[in-house]
C-alpha cells in the first residue's frame, strides 16, 4: 500500500532588531577663549565592536551530503539515491533534499521510510546579529516546532553528543490510517549552520512498526555525516580545523594519495554502519 508522505515546513527564526544608541554632546559656552584653547582635544568616539564574521560561507549540495552507503541503509528501496532537491533561490544559504523508500513484501505488507535533510546557513547582519547567534535561535525554533507537531504522541527530546556544536533528537509517533509513523528529527547546529535530519518509518498493511531505537541510530548517523559535509564544503573537517573528512582520512591511511573521484566529490564523512 502506498504510504502518505510526511512533510515539514521550515521557517526562519524571527530575530530582534538591535538598535545602535547614538551619543549627544552639548556646547560649553562658559570661560574665555583662552580657556577653551587650553582644554584638551576631545577624543573621537569609540567605534562599535566589529560584527563577528560568519564562520561558514557556503553549503554542500543537500542531495550529496550523505554517502551512497548511508542512503542504502536508511532508504534501501528508494527509486533513486540521487534524491529530490528542494527549491531554493539561494543554495549557499538554504538547501534541502528528500528520499522515499517503500519495501513491499507482498501479502505481508510493506516497510516505508522517508528521509529529509535540510541545511540552513545564516550570515552576520548588524541589524539581526551574528551568523552564529541567528543559527542558535533557528536551532531552538526547529526543536520547539518538532515538539509542537500536531497530533504527535510519545514526544521525547534528548541531547545528542558528538554532533556539531549542539544537537537534539526529537522523537514522536503519528498515527495515520496507513499505520503508525515513527518520526525522528535530529536538529544540529555547527557554527552558523543548522542541519535538520527528519527520518520516519512505518510498517504498512500488516507489517510491524520499526523500532524507535534503530531509527534514532540511523538518523544520528545521517546527521553526523551531514555536519561533516558542511564543514568539508568550507575547507574544514568535522572538528573545525583544515583538513579532509573522516572518510578521506581513513582511506589515506590505507593507500597512497589518489585523485578525487566523482563518487566521493561533495560527500561527507561516512561513519559506517552502527
Amino acid at each position: 500500500m502506498p504510504a502518505q508522505r510526511l512533510t515539514r515546513i521550515l521557517a526562519c527564526a524571527a530575530v530582534p532588531v538591535i538598535l545602535a544608541a547614538s551619543g549627544c554632546s552639548s556646547d560649553d559656552s562658559s570661560g574665555t577663549d583662552d580657556a577653551q584653547k587650553d582644554k584638551p582635544a576631545a577624543s573621537p568616539a569609540s567605534s562599535a565592536p566589529a560584527m563577528e564574521k560568519a564562520a561558514y560561507a557556503t553549503l554542500p549540495e543537500a542531495c550529496a551530503a550523505l554517502s551512497k552507503k548511508t542512503l542504502g541503509d536508511l532508504v534501501p528501496e528508494a527509486e533513486s539515491l540521487k534524491g529530490k532537491t528542494g527549491k531554493s533561490d539561494d543554495t549557499a544559504s538554504r538547501a534541502t533534499c528528500s528520499w522515499n523508500s517503500l519495501d513491499t513484501k507482498g501479502v505481508d505488507g510493506s516497510q516505508f521510510r522517508w528521509l529529509h535533510v535540510s541545511l540552513m546557513r545564516f550570515d552576520s547582519d548588524e541589524a539581526l546579529g551574528s551568523g552564529r547567534q541567528r543559527a542558535e535561535k533557528y536551532y531552538a525554533k526547529q526543536i520547539a516546532d518538532a515538539k509542537a507537531t500536531e497530533d504527535a504522541k510519545e514526544i521525547a527530546a534528548e541531547p545528542v553528543a558528538g554532533t556539531g556544536d549542539a544537537a537534539t533528537m526529537v522523537s514522536y509517533e503519528l498515527k495515520k490510517k496507513e499505520g503508525t509513523f515513527k518520526q525522528q528529527s535530529l536538529v544540529t547546529r555547527v557554527e552558523n549552520v543548522v542541519v535538520t535530519v527528519d527520518y520516519n518509518g512505518a510498517g504498512l498493511a500488516g507489517q510491524s512498526s520499526p523500532k524507535t531505537a534503530g531509527l534514532v541510530e540511523d538518523a544520528t548517523k545521517a546527521g553526523k555525516e551531514a555536519v561533516a559535509a558542511v564543514t568539508k564544503a568550507n575547507g574544514k573537517d568535522a572538528k573545525g580545523s583544515s583538513g579532509d573528512s573522516a572518510e578521506d582520512s581513513e582511506k589515506d591511511a590505507d593507500k597512497k594519495p589518489a585523485k578525487d573521484t566523482d563518487e566521493n566529490s561533495g560527500q561527507g564523512a561516512d561513519p559506517g554502519k552502527s
